[in-house]
């Protein structure tokens, strides 16, 4: 993933140490959200810049060669827009990915962005319960490699499957043997030193 993630929890310093391609679109949309819905909050979560109103909105994900937009709610706004370009699986989350800063359109962003807030603010509006996802297979050099190394083996069998599929996500969607091989080798690294995925590079 390219998108950036600092540890700061200030959004001004998120947005002076996003990319320089988003940055400017990141600011962009961010002066839209604060005028057009001021009473939003905002946070770092995920290392994104999250707007709030009961609950989670909208977030921005500044990445090196586009801009993420995220609406936490998105499959309930499905109907009413034609922004989005993709979403999670088996989640409620929808999201718009900008590559250049004339490709959003600003009135459509604004309707959009309405709603969700409305649609935040809708008490008797429930979100849909979460879909159940299918578990990720088992990559055979992950098991192959956990079989050699108890330990590893041991804390991803203690992990939830929530922290494991993070693990078989990441070596599956590689696709060159060189990075095989290195995912592998961190991965085993981090199992053996009690560490779940987003925390790898600190084994």
């Amino acid at each position: 993933m390219d998108c950036s993630r600092t540890p700061t929890r200030d959004p001004e310093t998120w947005l002076d140490l996003a990319p320089e391609f988003s940055q400017a679109m990141a600011r962009q949309v961010r002066a839209w959200i604060q005028r057009w819905e001021p009473d939003l909050t905002e946070s770092i979560k995920w290392h994104m810049l999250c707007f709030s109103g009961r609950k989670l909105v909208c977030g921005l994900s500044a990445c090196q060669r586009h801009l993420g937009i995220t609406f936490f709610r998105g499959t309930e706004l499905r109907e009413i827009t034609k922004l989005f370009t993709g979403g999670e699986a088996n989640t409620s989350i929808q999201s718009i990915r900008v590559t250049r800063p004339d490709q959003l359109d600003a009135q459509a962003f604004r309707r959009l962005l309405h709603a969700a807030v409305a649609l935040d603010a809708d008490e008797s509006a429930k979100p849909p319960p979460a879909k159940q996802r299918e578990e990720w297979p088992m990559p055979p050099v992950l098991a192959k490699a956990l079989k050699k190394n108890p330990k590893a083996a041991a804390f991803f069998q203690a992990l939830k499957l929530t922290y494991q599929r993070e693990y078989k996500v990441w070596i599956s969607t590689a696709k060159q043997e060189d990075t095989i091989q290195r995912r592998l080798n961190e991965t085993i690294r981090a199992l053996a030193a009690g560490k779940k995925w987003i925390q790898r590079r600190e084994a």
